[in-house]
């Protein structure tokens, strides 16, 4: 998990984060909830029945305009076009050397509005870098100040999402959202998350977010979950983070994501990844489990028949597997399925496999 020293900001849930004696921590600028009860604990509670986050830091632009003719599709990795109205997609804000200016989801709102969905501490750059690509000719608003976002994961999450709101639950499909009346005002419910679990993320007008969150917790289903269980929430399916397996300097095939890349699309850094997915790259993300419940750290090394031969992205102890786990850059040549390897800091030695993703597979994100 990527911490920023520097705090300038709260949620609006911050009061609620102290009431219930939560531990704060910096993180991308603002201070936010690491855990409450347990890290462990909170992740069980995810895994086996319902948990809310609060994810208000995350920025949110409003888009009004020609999607084909104003410049915002040659910004990321997929055709904004094709994204059927109540639908949304994950993709990439590509730079020029095919890097990652962010990880992003796009909402087709309607044929000429969308919402993109960025990370915290990316929100101002990535506003500024989009806005110069336009062509003047739409509406472009960072409106993340005015927006509140609350995430409920779990696999019971439908069934508490239903006694609070008024949405076709059932027929929401994954990657699917609804816009629904909450408190006599409008809010929007997706069915998407960052934990492998049945999920759902409720975007609302600030003012509504503390009822939204009091409403979610009086049910005895739902506990409050910090960062430290996202993270290994994240980590287990194998999701990833953006600052660790994506930045400027990695690419999408490097991080092995090339499936949310349109390679025949004409976008930003377009040509470096189509010339990677034809010929190949010289490092390449993998996963890899450990033979001890000793946690890897981002920015171990690893090793390989006596050398390095990259470093971890990520790693955590896994709550379900009951050992470390974590995913690291690597030359490509040392990529394969059950390479034994170490994980090296210092006097630190944690003899680890590259294995398959994801490493728990009891996820139910995709549950009908």
């Amino acid at each position: 998990m990527q911490e920023v020293t520097s705090v300038d900001k709260k949620t609006v849930l911050f009061q609620k984060h102290t009431d219930l004696k939560a531990k704060m921590v910096p993180f991308g600028g603002w201070e936010m909830p690491i855990q409450y009860e347990g890290i462990i604990a909170e992740t069980e509670q995810c895994r086996k029945s319902v948990s809310v986050f609060d994810t208000c830091h995350i920025g949110e632009f409003r888009f009004k305009g020609n999607i084909a003719t104003s410049g915002i599709e040659k910004a990321v990795s997929f055709y904004i076009e094709k994204i059927p109205v109540g639908r949304c997609k994950y993709g990439f804000l590509m730079n020029e050397d095919g890097g990652v200016v962010d990880d992003l989801i796009v909402y087709r709102l309607a044929e000429d509005e969308l919402m993109i969905v960025v990370n915290a501490a990316t929100c101002e750059n990535d506003f500024n870098y989009m806005n110069s690509l336009l062509d003047g000719s739409s509406e472009f608003v960072n409106i993340s100040e005015k927006i509140s976002k609350i995430d409920v994961q779990g696999p019971f999450a439908k069934d508490v999402m239903k006694d609070i709101f008024d949405a076709d639950f059932d027929n929401m499909k994954y990657f699917g959202f609804s816009h629904v009346t909450f408190d006599d005002k409008e809010i929007l419910i997706s069915r998407t998350g960052y934990t492998g679990e049945l999920g759902y993320e409720i975007y609302s007008d600030v003012s509504q977010a503390e009822k939204i969150w009091d409403s979610l917790l009086a049910d005895e289903r739902v506990k409050p979950a910090g960062l430290g269980a996202r993270d290994i929430l994240r980590l287990e399916v194998g999701l990833s983070l953006y600052g660790q397996e994506l930045d400027e300097n990695i690419t999408p095939v490097e991080a092995g994501l090339p499936f949310f890349v349109t390679f025949d699309k004409d976008f930003i850094g377009a040509d470096v990844l189509r010339k990677q997915n034809e010929n190949g790259t010289d490092r390449v993300k993998i996963a890899f489990e450990a033979a001890t419940r000793r946690s890897p750290r981002h920015g171990y090394e690893i090793h390989a028949d006596g050398k390095i031969i990259g470093e971890v992205t990520s790693g955590v102890f896994s709550t379900m597997l009951k050992k470390g786990i974590g995913l690291g850059l690597v030359e490509t040549d040392f990529s394969k399925t059950g390479q034994q390897i170490k994980i090296v800091s210092g006097k630190t030695q944690i003899d680890a496999k590259i294995c398959e993703l994801p490493f728990y597979k009891g996820g139910t994100a995709r549950k009908k």
